[in-house]
C-alpha cells in the first residue's frame, strides 16, 4: 500500500533573486541616533534639547539666542616638555622582570630617619635621653603640620618641601 501526502505551506519571500543587483540608493543607511536629514536639520536649526552631543561637555551656556562660553570650563591639554628625554615610549618585551619586596614602615624609617640618627651618634650630638641636641625641621614638626604635609600631592616622593 502507497500513501502520498502533499502538505500545502504558504510563505512570502521578501527577496527576488532573479532581479539582479538592487539599487542601495533607495535604502536609507543612517545611525540610530538619526537619519542623514535629521542631522541636517540639526546643524541648520539646532534646539538645544534635542541636539545629540555623544558625551560632550558644554563650554558655556545658550543666554536666549546667545552662546556665552566660560573660559573655565574649555578643557586644558597639559603636556610636558620632552626635549632631551632618554627614556623610550614603550617598554619591550624583552626587558627584564624586576622582582622588588613590599616597602614597609621599618624601610620608610631607614630612608629617611636612620642617616640623621647615625651621624648623630657618631657625632656626639645626641643628649642622655637619646634626643638630638640640634634637631632637624622634620623632627620639630607638630603633629597637624605632619598630617598636612602628608596629605599634600607629592607626599610620597621621599624628598624634604620646604
Amino acid at each position: 500500500m502507497f500513501s502520498v501526502q502533499l502538505h500545502l505551506i504558504r510563505s512570502i519571500s521578501t527577496s527576488a533573486p532573479r532581479h539582479g543587483k538592487k539599487n542601495f540608493r533607495k535604502f536609507q543607511l543612517f545611525n540610530k541616533r538619526g537619519s542623514r536629514l535629521f542631522k541636517k536639520n540639526q546643524i541648520e536649526n539646532p534646539q538645544p534639547d534635542l541636539l545629540d552631543k555623544r558625551g560632550v561637555r558644554d563650554i558655556g551656556y545658550v543666554d536666549g539666542n546667545k552662546f556665552v562660553t566660560i573660559p573655565e570650563r574649555i578643557p586644558e591639554l597639559i603636556v610636558p616638555d620632552l626635549t632631551g628625554f632618554q627614556l623610550k615610549p614603550y617598554v619591550s618585551y624583552k626587558a627584564p622582570d624586576i622582582k622588588q619586596e613590599e616597602f614597609t614602615a621599618q624601610d620608610l624609617f631607614n630612608v629617611v630617619y636612620a642617616p640623621k640618627i647615625i651621624e648623630d651618634f657618631n657625632s656626639g650630638k645626641l643628649n642622655e635621653d637619646g634626643t638630638p641636641k640640634e634637631p632637624s625641621a622634620e623632627e620639630n614638626m607638630s603633629p597637624e603640620v605632619a598630617e598636612i604635609r602628608a596629605r599634600q600631592t607629592g607626599a610620597d616622593l621621599f624628598c624634604s618641601k620646604d
